[in-house]
């Protein structure tokens, strides 16, 4: 692989923001260096930043590509390909597909989705084809009843490296708002209020027979591979204290001020929403990530659904929330990085991974320019 010289640029290392040059060698971030290079071949970058390449630790884009429309879904090949392009394109060379294993009666096409999806990447990744490094992040649905089997199939894939424990159950986490609940599953699926009706007590049945057999079962079921675990929706702070009785160091998206602080006081680490800090808060009118990290309550963000969301949710930080730029761009890189056990890379350090992202701020919006994965152009 030719050695390729980035120079006038933005360095943003991990403690401060430098002009500078950088030099990629054989897959390798070979060199940092102060001021131009004048080095023929060298590439002029204009003033612009360059950040480590983005980690995402968990994303559901792919099922977006999988069903643009409520009535339409596509090859899941071609799915994961436009996937993997939009990726790349907003700077994520590493990225988490959060597949979700078990259907709670509203989303059948997710099973289907995570089968499909894991034979794709099994096909692909070997290829070296795709622009970004993709690893399985298992949704694990605890009170499904099609959960465990689909963990049975993949639970010694090579390319899982993370676990989550959801309950999407309404009562709880997420939906802990049973009436805002009730109004989006009419909206979604045109059911009349006696069918949702049912489908909650239904739900609330199955709950309660499941939630706590399952948990257990897919706890000592995962063992063996010592993979990170997180927890998802946590709501208060005696579920994040269970959750790290039983190992489960990480936290996804909480949903309450009270939930995250319990937390990181804990040391559990704390993953945001990327796209709650680019809407101005939560889709789901539950707690504001921004306000998260003004608390100090934030270790890093995930797309959630938007990968093009975690630049510019990093910039916005750094403008908004009181952090400094490095801090932010570590939010989506190194601290992601290191939550995922990926020592390689993350940081814009001799010796790493040549996993880089070039990009030109307009305003509180971060323009990507160019992307490498492992010294490779691939956006």
């Amino acid at each position: 692989m030719p050695e390729t010289i980035l120079t006038n640029a933005l360095l943003v290392l991990p403690e401060d923001v430098v002009p500078g040059t950088l030099v990629m060698r054989d897959g390798l971030i070979a060199e940092l260096q102060p001021g131009r290079s004048t080095l023929p071949g060298a590439v002029d970058c204009g003033g612009d930043h360059i950040i480590p390449g983005v980690v995402d630790v968990h994303t559901d884009n792919l099922e977006r590509q999988v069903q643009p429309r409520a009535n339409a879904r596509w090859p899941s090949r071609s799915a994961l390909l436009a996937h993997d392009a939009q990726c790349a394109a907003a700077g994520v060379t590493t990225v988490f597909d959060a597949l979700c294993l078990g259907d709670l009666g509203f989303d059948p096409g997710r099973i289907r989705t995570f089968y499909e999806g894991v034979e794709d990447l099994a096909a692909l990744v070997p290829t070296g084809l795709l622009k970004a490094e993709h690893v399985l992040h298992l949704r694990c649905e605890l009170p499904a009843l099609d959960m465990k089997p689909a963990v049975e199939s993949v639970v010694d894939h090579p390319l899982v490296g993370m676990v989550s424990l959801m309950d999407h159950s309404p009562g709880v986490g997420q939906y802990r708002d049973i009436d805002r609940y009730r109004v989006l599953r009419q909206r979604q699926k045109q059911m009349s209020d006696a069918e949702v009706d049912q489908r909650i007590a239904e739900l609330l049945e199955r709950r309660a027979r499941l939630r706590e057999p399952q948990r257990r079962w897919l706890l000592d079921r995962v063992a063996h591979r010592n993979l990170p675990l997180a927890s998802h929706d946590d709501d208060d702070a005696a579920e994040v204290a269970r959750n790290a009785e039983d190992g489960i160091r990480i936290s996804e998206f909480p949903v309450t001020m009270a939930a995250a602080q319990a937390a990181r006081e804990i040391g559990i680490e704390v993953i945001a929403g990327a796209p709650n800090i680019v809407r101005g808060g939560s889709h789901s009118g539950n707690v504001a990530a921004a306000d998260l990290i003004r608390a100090g309550a934030v270790d890093a963000l995930a797309s959630d659904y938007v990968p093009a969301a975690l630049v510019e949710a990093a910039w916005i930080a750094a403008a908004t929330t009181g952090i400094s730029l490095p801090a932010a761009v570590a939010m989506v890189t190194e601290r992601p990085a290191r939550m995922a056990r990926l020592e390689d890379r993350g940081r814009l350090a001799p010796g790493l991974r040549a996993d880089l992202v070039r990009l030109r701020p307009l305003e509180m919006l971060p323009m990507v320019r160019a992307v490498w994965r492992g010294g490779e152009r691939v956006a």
